[in-house]
């Protein structure tokens, strides 16, 4: 279970940093830092308020920043179930998906049936204005 909500976690702050990357936190000594808030939400979750003070220190992350994130990841992780589609309105939805691909094929073939029609015209057309000129 602690796997499925990290990863859950994981996604949804991808999803918030629109490419999966904030700016990049990195301990002073130039390593690389972590780049994912829900990653520093999940390293400092078990920590007391002065470690956590510390490390924000340590990897240049402002404490409201954290507490904003940890926020956030609180209410990413309440809102799936609630925004999750009924089963119905799946089924609805596949039925629509459904009619709009037939409708789609079915003018897709006038639409070639059409293209067939003019290009034998305009060749009906030529080899009879071909046999006016002569």
């Amino acid at each position: 279970m602690q796997v499925h909500w990290r990863k859950r976690l994981e996604c949804q702050c991808r999803h918030w940093n629109a490419g999966g990357r904030t700016r990049s936190p990195g301990p002073p000594s130039g390593g690389p830092g972590l780049r994912v808030p829900g990653e520093v939400v999940i390293t400092t979750a078990a920590m007391s308020e002065a470690g956590k003070n510390a490390w924000c220190r340590e990897h240049g992350v402002y404490p409201a920043e954290l507490d904003k994130w940890r926020l956030n990841a609180t209410t990413a992780l309440a809102e799936p179930e609630e925004a999750r589609a009924s089963p119905q309105a799946t089924r609805q939805d596949k039925k629509r998906i459904k009619e709009l691909e037939r409708e789609l094929l079915r003018k897709d073939r006038a639409l070639a049936e059409t293209a067939a029609l003019l290009v034998l015209s305009k060749k009906v057309a030529a080899i009879f204005n071909k046999g006016e000129g002569e």
